[in-house]
């Protein structure tokens, strides 16, 4: 059910969202998270002029920015009513409009570009990656232990942590009503972006989102993906807490990561934080966030191999019945704790 604004707030909101170009916005970002330097491509209009915009839009609680680095994108809000309201006035828009077809076919040519550059950052890394997917059991028999293991749903909104390509939001498609896909790549959500929009993944969305601090209400998941995630982290724990949070009850989260191992060469040249992650470790964090731990499961190569092999671990935490936004702050902390003392 759509949360209520107060009088003020919804005049306020739609004023907003009436003046001609911050709508034309609205149905921009309606199909993604974009940069003002997007909009201004797409909109021919001045930084300082679209700024202005996404200010009023933001104070109104439509959107919110997100800042990477020198870069700062907006979305239409996930976690307060005026974002809930946008979605409504949007979806209320008429298809044909000559202004917004032309706005969205803008939109489009950017994206392609976009693309374009994705491929090549993915054609330089491919041998790297073909390397370390070398060395363990079959994507497609981890992509199969997954939907086992998660379920059929169907789920509301499944969340993926870390999305890089978007393959996991690929897998699950038509197990969820709305796919959400995070990370902070940008080379990685434009390909994943470009590659969800042409399978026709309509129902599905990635941006820029820190997995400590994400843009979203308590409790709206009904499931959570980490795949190969956690050994990028300084602070996995914590990043479960977040997950934790945003799990409604009986909400599912999934996580895919290597067992424990010795390959330095991952830590030396692929920046990864932790050679694997132990089966305690696991235990500890979902445990500190609230969740209760139900599977757990191995999947390795058969031997006779001479080269290094690593294990996938997955793990099925859920959210119990009850509600427990008051209990994260305590997660996230003792999730931190834990942390600290390793």
């Amino acid at each position: 059910m759509t949360e209520a604004l107060p009088m003020p707030d919804l005049v306020a909101a739609l004023k907003a969202a009436a003046e001609p170009t911050r709508l034309r916005i609205l149905l921009l970002l309606s199909r993604g998270e974009l940069s003002v330097k997007d909009l201004t491509q797409v909109l021919g209009q001045s930084q300082p002029r679209l700024s202005r915009h996404l200010k009023l839009l933001a104070e109104a609680g439509l959107i919110e920015r997100f800042r990477d680095g020198s870069w700062v994108y907006f979305h239409i809000s996930d976690r307060t009513a005026g974002g809930h309201l946008a979605r409504r006035l949007i979806a209320a828009v008429e298809g044909h409009d000559a202004v917004a077809r032309r706005d969205r076919e803008r939109l489009e040519a950017l994206k392609r570009d976009r693309e374009q550059v994705a491929q090549a950052y993915f054609r330089t890394h491919a041998a790297d990656w073909d390397r370390i997917r070398s060395l363990y059991v079959s994507e497609d028999a981890v992509e199969n232990a997954m939907l086992e293991a998660l379920g059929s749903g169907p789920f509301r909104l499944l969340v993926d942590l870390g999305t890089g390509t978007g393959r996991i939001l690929e897998l699950f498609t038509g197990r969820f009503q709305r796919g959400l896909g995070f990370d902070l790549n940008q080379s990685m959500l434009a390909y994943a972006e470009s590659k969800l929009s042409a399978a026709g993944h309509h129902n599905t969305e990635v941006r820029h989102g820190d997995l400590y601090d994400l843009t979203l209400q308590d409790g709206v998941a009904d499931a959570v993906v980490m795949h190969q995630v956690l050994h990028f982290l300084a602070e996995p724990g914590a990043a479960i807490a977040e997950a934790a949070r945003i799990l409604a009850p009986g909400g599912k989260l999934l996580i895919v990561d290597f067992a424990p191992h010795d390959l330095e060469f991952l830590r030396e040249e692929h920046a990864h934080k932790r050679l694997g992650i132990g089966a305690d470790s696991i235990e500890q964090w979902t445990a500190a966030a609230g969740l209760d731990l139900k599977r757990s499961e191995l999947l390795a190569r058969e031997g006779g191999s001479d080269q290094p092999q690593l294990t996938v671990s997955l793990w099925v935490a859920e959210q119990p019945g009850t509600t427990y936004s008051n209990a994260t702050k305590r997660a996230g902390a003792t999730a931190r704790q834990i942390e600290e003392a390793r």
